[in-house]
């Protein structure tokens, strides 16, 4: 018997831990003085999700509930439409996940469109043609198939979290499957490196190392939120920082590492809820820990650093400007 969309959807969001959690402990993050400042950049997206810098160096959002991905000026804030017609969401979360450029070209990360979660589209890297046409260049979704994690599972497809553009291709974190897959132009994937129950979610790559954000295991305690590393063809993975609430993302800017938290769990409230409303962070690596750059953000999913800014997406499709110093 097929699992009802709503209960594959409370038991994705609470296994996964994309959208929601539970914190039984606080997480000790030194906070500055005085917050960053921080505006409301962009309100109405349809469901925040992946972001990256473009070649103009405008904003390029994914927005998973209406299978599209917006173009963003960061000083103005104005959207316009860079994609439509990608595979939507259907139980709330997935669809168009991510995006990242190669060569100038766009590429996007869908994920849970396929049969297993009651879907008729590939579950892959998708290549934007033109504004309205994408051509599938890898189906990571068949690979999944064909290779179940030994971690535990109830997707068989996995839920692909973030895309990073590297040298010959591209990795893609799988939150679900607590791995990260090498993917080629031409449409090849293997199985790049492999965790125990950590929950990968956010990538960057800089210098030939790659940067992992791990949410950790349920019930994702502040002590299990990571940023670890590993270099071009090596598995010797190397801790970064650690605790941080659910890390969803790790991007490198003005001069540091960032990572982002996307909040705190109340106990008693339904498993699989999101985090609690404003109680985010954008968090900065200092040593082996992680100091407080701005707090109450509302269920952030992806940032980004434009010069002396970063851009926090969030999950109810609002972008957050935040200034990081003079």
């Amino acid at each position: 018997m097929r699992t009802s969309t709503s209960t594959l959807r409370s038991r994705l969001v609470a296994s996964l831990a994309i959208v929601g959690l539970v914190v039984l402990v606080p997480a000790t993050i030194a906070s500055p003085a005085i917050a960053a400042t921080k505006t409301r950049l962009v309100t109405g997206l349809a469901g925040g999700s992946g972001s990256t810098v473009g070649p103009d160096g405008a904003l390029y959002v994914t927005e998973g509930l209406a299978g599209r991905v917006s173009r963003v000026d960061p000083k103005t804030g104005a959207v316009t439409t860079f994609a439509s017609g990608l595979p939507p969401s259907i139980i709330g979360i997935g669809g168009a996940m991510d995006v990242v450029f190669k060569g100038g070209t766009a590429y996007v990360l869908v994920t849970l469109v396929g049969p297993d979660v009651g879907g008729t589209n590939v579950v892959g890297i998708y290549r934007m043609d033109d504004p309205t046409h994408f051509t599938v260049i890898a189906d990571i979704g068949a690979f999944t198939l064909a290779h179940p994690p030994a971690t535990d599972f109830f997707i068989p497809t996995g839920l692909q979290y973030s895309i990073e553009s590297v040298r010959d291709g591209f990795l893609v974190t799988d939150g679900h499957h607590n791995r990260i897959y090498r993917v080629t132009l031409d449409g090849t994937v293997t199985e790049r490196i492999t965790f125990d129950n950590i929950v990968p979610t956010g990538l960057e790559f800089r210098d030939g190392k790659v940067y992992v954000a791990q949410a950790g295991p349920v019930p994702h305690l502040p002590r299990n939120g990571r940023i670890v590393k590993f270099r071009a063809g090596s598995n010797a993975v190397t801790e970064v920082a650690r605790g941080g609430r659910l890390l969803v993302d790790v991007e490198f800017g003005a001069g540091h590492l960032f990572a982002l938290s996307q909040g705190h769990f109340t106990p008693g409230q339904e498993p699989g809820s999101p985090a609690d409303p404003n109680t985010g962070r954008l968090l900065k690596v200092a040593g082996d820990e992680f100091t407080g750059v701005a707090w109450h953000l509302n269920q952030p999913t992806s940032l980004e650093i434009i010069g002396n800014f970063a851009y926090v997406v969030t999950l109810g499709g609002e972008i957050w400007k935040i200034r990081l110093g003079d």
